[in-house]
């Protein structure tokens, strides 16, 4: 299948005359996105995230590398036409009704007036701002502002979504209709690619995540894949959360002798087990010694544990660890 957004070893430097080898903002950063798969970019102020997205929509240059959208050069105004893209901090016009944006930017976009007129009041309805049709954009708070931006970018029912901090400044209900719909339209074949700082977000609404740090890609892969990887460094050890009464010093003990690591946290046990019979030999353990088991659950990182774990494994010696934010994203 063809990819509909390709970066391939994309590098940007910004030349400078405070630094003589100029400010590198990618470096050899690589990723696809294919029709149907909501891809999210997720990484620190000065990641490279913004850069990226500028050089797919035309807006700069790249130094080396390529970036093409549905196949053709970013560079290929062309490769734009089916692009719908929500930047982060829009503005529209207040003297506009939600209704008359839609009509401008559709227009815009080369859609006729009785395609809009058909296309506005559905969006409309979609982005739960129907009865909001004919109210200035000036009276709209900003979750509505973000809704209304979401249904200028669908307006004219582009292939590739680029969206910029799509949720920021909605209620946790808007949130999740609006992660609603997104995975509506990429099960109708959108290729959707989301930059955020908000980890949840990101956690919650994409089928693969790329994590980059000054213009490199640190990870990439589903959020399964990038939540299971192993949180100490050649161990391959999984952790369970193991609840039972009496919690005796000899069961931990025991558990220790067996190498489980067992350590309290918060009245229960967390435990480390090599495989499947390790667990159930732990679990035997326990029941021959009286106790009753009432939960054994197997721990999973977050999304934020993989993010901060990576990002400080890349940190140079004496460098503070970066962390997510939710404003003034990078612009270099």
């Amino acid at each position: 299948m063809r990819a509909a957004i390709e970066v391939e070893g994309l590098t940007k430097v910004y030349r400078s005359r405070a630094f003589a080898r100029g400010i590198r903002a990618l470096d050899g950063l690589s990723f696809r996105v294919e029709p149907g798969r909501l891809f999210g970019l997720l990484g620190p102020n000065g990641a490279g995230k913004t850069t990226a997205v500028k050089i797919l929509l035309g807006l700069t240059h790249p130094t080396g590398g390529a970036a093409r959208l549905r196949g053709l050069a970013a560079s290929d105004p062309a490769s734009r036409q089916r692009v719908g893209y929500l930047p982060e901090g829009h503005r529209f016009p207040g003297y506009l009704t939600a209704e008359e944006t839609l009509r401008v930017f559709g227009s815009m976009s080369g859609m006729s007036r009785e395609a809009l007129s058909r296309r506005v009041p559905e969006l409309l309805a979609r982005v739960k701002l129907a009865e909001w049709a004919g109210v200035k954009v000036k009276k709209f708070s900003k979750g509505m502002t973000q809704r209304l931006g979401l249904a200028a970018a669908l307006v004219h029912d582009p292939e590739v979504l680029l969206l910029d901090e799509p949720t920021d400044g909605v209620d946790p209900v808007g949130r999740r209709e609006i992660r609603d719909l997104l995975r509506e339209e990429a099960a109708r074949g959108r290729a959707i690619l989301l930059n955020s700082h908000l980890l949840s977000e990101i956690e919650l609404t994409c089928d693969r995540v790329a994590v980059l740090r000054k213009g490199r890609l640190l990870a990439e892969g589903t959020i399964e894949e990038l939540t299971n990887r192993g949180r100490e460094s050649g161990d391959s050890s999984k952790g369970y959360r193991l609840v039972a009464a009496p919690l005796t010093e000899e069961l931990i003990a025991d558990f220790r002798e067996k190498g489980a690591r067992p350590e309290r946290v918060n009245g229960h046990l967390r435990v480390l087990a090599r495989d499947a019979e390790h667990l159930n030999s732990l679990v035997d353990s326990a029941r021959s010694r009286g106790a009753l088991l009432t939960e054994l659950i197997p721990e999973r990182s977050t999304l934020e544990d993989v993010f901060v774990d990576l990002v400080r494994a890349a940190e140079p010696p004496g460098d503070s660890p970066s962390s997510p934010s939710r404003k003034g994203d990078d612009t270099a």
